[in-house]
């Protein structure tokens, strides 16, 4: 059992102890060991093994450490058991519907007898749900939305998520000797920012032998398929994996294949056959115009190549491009002119922008962050607790921002290997104010300023708010501009193309928030961010130190956006990134 289903079960006990109106205190301790454990980097299952000492984990006590373990050896929960003798756990799914939560689900299974997503949905078409107090027909139709959306997103699993379901996976299958190369490909390579399935290439000494480990993983909980070279299980998680065992010859040619997209790999098929050649997952063949042979034979023509993956291109006169391009962007068009981008890469990254700290709703105190910071070698990082508007966050007023800067300054006298940036994540206000006093946001040394209320204005009235808000002229940096939460919450809506031109004409910063949930803002987005002009910084909005490993995932969207070292002003050494924020 993997980190992210323990957390998933911690989230799980604490709605559950919610719905059934139990101790705030108690809850709450649930919800936190789930962070803890979602963001821990150690696999869990490895330090039970170890026999470890699990209450050293922050908001990990005797009772939850307890459970984790019987979580890891058993694969399940007395608890969870306990708390659904009372409770349908069919609840569950309810609580993350957008607009619904704990407490209104509750009110909905109490006074309407709703157990499911289908019979909320149904209850909510027949005007039930409206007439429920608390509700009202505004919250019905937020409810009907929610759900259409929840729909969508059901099948798809973020690209945090899939990481840690692939990577042990992974690293299980290299234990076995026969294995001589594997490698995942599909939207998992490209590093799309969910995925659906997996797919595993594989070349083996001993087929039977890997495809007996492959289908006997300790998280499968169903073989779809066994066969000498394929196999398809799905995952505890509800994950399907696909395994393909291949000979060496075609490995190249069908990582290239199904890394994908059908797309590029379209483009790609039609520039061979205009030299008569065809590209498959079994190789490149000399076909001189026999077509119809390959038919009946797949690797019928002269195998021109296909053992490596940089074969494939260069028999099409292409050099290899990096996966993250492969969307039929113009990446072809690009490769064939020479000038494929010189993509940015974790290495590049000097400091991070965005981070929270104990002053706020952050896990860790400000010299902890540094030292996190220190450890991946940075040059500078920014301190950007919340304003005093997200009260829920414990956000800063003036007099405590001024406290804070006093704790900088002292910190950074005995710590002069590193900048330390006084900053803040200032509130955009319903009407496009800033949450800071001007005379506080004078003295910043960056100043971020997003939105986190009232996502649902109207989108012209959302449009001009932020337009206000980056107009001033204090502000560096906006923030998670359309504030979507991958799987959970939609973007904004609002004109994002005239914000980001109104951006470039204000020399305002847009962020490409690294946090896995997040991701925003999107590849497409940042394209269109590039060609304005626009400048990218790549924040994690870290609430922890572990957190700050979370920059290599905005990379990854970096990449796919096709930004290089020159696009991302925290790639720049600090003294060319402090002239540009000398506004």
């Amino acid at each position: 059992m993997e980190n992210i289903d323990i957390a998933r079960m911690f989230e799980d006990v604490a709605a559950l102890l919610e719905i059934q109106g139990a101790n705030p205190f108690r809850i709450r301790a649930y919800q936190n060991a789930a962070r803890t454990i979602e963001s821990h980097t150690t696999p869990l299952r490895k330090l039970v093994t170890e026999g470890a000492k699990l209450t050293d984990l922050p908001g990990v006590g005797k009772d939850i450490a307890g459970y984790i373990t019987e979580l890891v050896e058993t694969g399940e929960l007395g608890l969870f058991k306990e708390l659904t003798e009372k409770v349908p756990p069919s609840l569950i799914e309810l609580t993350r519907l957008p607009g619904v939560g704990a407490k209104k689900t509750k009110k909905l299974w109490e006074e309407l007898g709703i157990e499911t997503i289908d019979g909320l949905e149904r209850a909510a078409n027949a005007g039930e749900v409206a007439d429920l107090e608390g509700f009202g027909a505004k919250s019905q139709q937020k409810i009907l939305e929610g759900i259409a959306a929840h729909r969508r997103r059901q099948a798809r699993f973020r690209i945090s998520d899939a990481d840690q379901y692939v990577e042990p996976l992974i690293a299980y299958m290299k234990e076995e000797k026969a294995v001589e190369r594997i490698e995942v490909a599909g939207s998992y390579r490209r590093r799309r920012e969910t995925v659906g399935d997996i797919d595993i290439l594989a070349i083996a000494s001993e087929p039977g032998q890997v495809m007996q480990r492959f289908t006997s993983y300790p998280d499968v909980s169903r073989v779809e398929l066994a066969g000498d070279t394929k196999g398809t299980v799905v995952l505890r998680s509800g994950l399907q994996v696909d395994l393909r065992i291949l000979p060496p010859q075609s490995y190249g040619a069908a990582l290239q294949y199904f890394t994908g997209s059908k797309e590029h790999n379209v483009k790609l098929r039609k520039r061979a056959v205009a030299r008569d050649l065809r590209v498959s997952e079994y190789g490149v063949f000399l076909t001189g115009g026999e077509e119809e042979a390959a038919a009946a034979d797949p690797y019928a023509g002269e195998f021109v190549a296909g053992w490596e993956e940089g074969e494939v291109y260069e028999a099409v006169e292409l050099a290899w491009m990096a996966p993250e391009l492969r969307e039929d962007r113009g990446e072809i068009e690009a490769a064939e002119r020479g000038q494929l981008p010189d993509l940015i890469t974790l290495d590049d990254i000097r400091g991070d922008l965005q981070m929270h700290s104990t002053w706020s709703d952050g896990k860790h105190s400000i010299e902890e962050m540094l030292d996190g910071c220190v450890e991946r070698g940075y040059e500078y990082f920014a301190v950007t607790d919340h304003s005093k508007a997200l009260a829920m966050t414990g956000g800063l007023d003036a007099a405590k921002l001024r406290d804070q800067w006093v704790e900088i300054e002292e910190i950074a006298s005995r710590r002069p290997e590193i900048r330390v940036l006084r900053s803040m994540e200032v509130d955009i206000l319903a009407d496009g104010g800033l949450d800071l006093e001007d005379e506080m946001l004078a003295q910043l040394d960056v100043v971020l300023v997003s939105v986190h209320s009232k996502f649902d204005l109207p989108a012209t009235k959302q449009t001009e708010r932020i337009l206000k808000a980056i107009q001033h002229p204090a502000v560096h940096i906006l923030a998670h501009p359309t504030g979507r939460l991958i799987n959970r919450r939609d973007p904004m809506e609002f004109d994002l193309d005239e914000v980001l031109q109104c951006a470039a004409e204000c020399d305002v910063i847009v962020e490409l928030n690294a946090h896995p949930e997040r991701l925003d803002l999107r590849d497409t987005h940042l394209m269109r961010a590039r060609e304005l002009g626009l400048k990218v910084v790549i924040s994690t909005d870290a609430h922890r130190v572990a957190d700050l490993g979370l920059m290599r995932y905005g990379v990854d969207q970096a990449r796919r956006a096709w930004l290089g070292r020159d696009d991302v002003v925290n790639t720049y050494p600090l003294e060319k990134l402090l002239t540009i924020f000398d506004k």
